[in-house]
């Protein structure tokens, strides 16, 4: 039986690629992309020539079966659309179905937002919870957050440009006024790297622009000593 391949590719800056994920794109067949136009970019500046087949949030259902058939017959690669895939992606779901059918799943490591906002944060690394993406309504984030509010690691989350104003207005309400990193446009052009409080960020992104990845303290002694100050 033939292989699925995890591979990482840039989350921004496409330097940012292994020699390897360059290989394992060149020697496969297909790849699977969750952003085709995305994945196709960081092809042509390589000269890869391989062909590609969308795989996405909206097409999953109707596509997982042909890549597993696929699979029956062919190596296969699956990229999401920067960093890492299975995470908060479509991929996941394929890389599970292909390991239950016994497909041999080689992940092909590489750039990840997470691990790099997290480690240009400033805050404590060696234990981390990562949530994904904050739950679009409110009631719902409010939820979440109030279910982590004793949790001692560092956080790790994604947010959206158009939801970052009420997601940091929930994490003052329910997590208090904590020392958080936000990291936008990580490895792009304009990349920007914001520590500070919660407010402050509040007050910083008005009109916030770019993908965000927040890196938000946990409840330890640090933050239970400035709360009492405060």
């Amino acid at each position: 039986m033939a292989a699925l391949y995890v591979v990482a590719t840039p989350i921004g800056n496409l330097e940012d690629v292994t020699l390897r994920a360059l290989r394992v794109l060149r020697e496969v067949k297909l790849i699977a992309a969750e952003d085709t136009r995305t994945t196709r970019r960081l092809l042509n500046t390589y000269d890869i020539r391989t062909a590609l087949t969308s795989y996405h949030e909206h097409s999953r259902r109707g596509k997982l079966d042909y890549l597993l058939d696929y699979l029956e017959r062919e190596d296969l690669a699956l990229v999401s659309e920067a960093g890492t895939p299975g995470l908060s992606d479509p991929g996941y779901e394929l890389i599970v179905a292909a390991a239950e059918r016994g497909v041999s799943v080689v992940p092909i490591p590489g750039a990840s937002a997470v691990v790099t906002a997290l480690v240009v944060s400033g805050l404590p690394t060696d234990q981390f919870l990562y949530v994904g993406f904050l739950p679009r309504r409110k009631g719902q984030r409010q939820r979440l957050l109030a279910a982590i509010v004793d949790e001692p690691r560092t956080i790790v989350a994604f947010e959206t440009p158009h939801r970052l104003s009420g997601a940091l207005s929930d994490i003052e309400e329910t997590l208090g006024n904590r020392r958080l990193a936000l990291c936008c446009e990580l490895t792009k052009i304009h990349e920007q790297i914001f520590r500070g409080r919660v407010s402050q960020a509040r007050e910083h992104f008005v009109e916030p622009r770019g993908e965000f990845t927040l890196v938000i303290e946990g409840r330890t002694r640090a933050w239970l000593k400035f709360q009492e100050r405060s």
